[in-house]
C-alpha cells in the first residue's frame, strides 16, 4: 500500500514536516509505502478556470501538479500538512491541492485522506477544516487520529517538543492504516458503493 505525505509548508524540514515525520515513522512500522513531496517552496500558479483538464484530462500548466498527479492515482491515501497562516493553510497549497483535484479525473472513492496543521498558537482548526474538504468532495474517507490533527511550534523544529501533538500524529497513522487496510478488504469482497450519475444544479433559473 501507497501513501502521498504532502509537505505544504516553505520550510522543508519545518514543523510541517515534524508532524509528517512522525506519521511516515509509524507507516513504515506498518510496511506502508510513503513518499513525502514538498510543494510549499515551489512556484504554483492557481487554477485559472480555462476548463482545459476536462478534455486535456490534467492541468493545463506543467509543473508539480501535473507531476504529481499519477502518484495520486495510484496512492491508497494521501495527508496533507500545511503551516496556519491567517487562519488558513498556505496559498501555495491550496493552489496545488485545488488544481489537482480539479484536472484529475480518476475516481478517488474510497482513497483515505487526512490533514494535519502546525501553528504556533490559533488557527489550527480553522486551517484543518480546510484541508479536509479537498477530500470530502472527491468521495475520500477521511482518517481521524485522537483530536483534531494539530501540532504546534514557531521556530523550526519546536513542534518536536509537543509531545501530545506527536502522539496524535502516531494515533492518526495507525487509524490511517487501518482503515486503509479495512477498505481494501471490503472492496475484494463487496466492491466500491454504487455512484449514481451526478445532477448539477446552480441554482440559476
Amino acid at each position: 500500500m501507497k501513501v502521498l505525505l504532502i509537505n505544504g509548508s516553505p520550510h522543508a524540514q519545518g514543523n510541517t514536516y515534524v508532524a509528517l515525520h512522525e506519521m511516515e515513522k509509524i507507516f513504515t512500522e506498518e510496511n506502508i509505502e510513503t513518499q513525502i513531496i514538498h510543494v510549499g517552496n515551489k512556484d504554483i500558479r492557481g487554477c485559472i478556470a480555462c476548463r482545459s483538464c476536462g478534455t486535456a484530462k490534467k492541468c493545463v500548466f506543467e509543473d508539480i501538479v501535473n507531476e504529481t498527479a499519477f502518484k495520486f492515482k495510484e496512492c491508497d491515501g494521501m495527508v496533507v500538512g500545511s503551516p496556519v497562516y491567517y487562519a488558513s493553510a498556505n496559498a501555495t497549497l491550496v493552489a496545488f491541492l485545488t488544481r489537482l483535484f480539479c484536472s484529475t479525473d480518476f475516481d478517488k472513492t474510497m482513497k483515505v485522506g487526512a490533514a494535519v496543521v502546525a501553528g504556533r498558537r490559533g488557527g489550527l482548526s480553522a486551517t484543518f477544516d480546510e484541508l479536509n474538504k479537498f477530500f470530502t468532495v472527491a468521495g475520500m474517507p477521511v482518517a481521524s487520529g485522537q483530536y483534531w490533527n494539530s501540532i504546534h511550534g514557531r521556530e523550526i523544529g519546536e513542534a518536536n517538543q509537543d509531545l501530545e501533538g506527536l502522539q496524535g500524529m502516531r494515533t492518526l497513522a495507525r487509524n490511517m492504516t487501518f482503515l486503509m487496510k479495512s477498505i481494501a478488504l471490503g472492496k475484494e469482497q463487496y466492491g466500491i458503493p454504487e455512484k449514481e450519475k451526478l445532477t448539477p444544479m446552480n441554482f440559476i433559473r
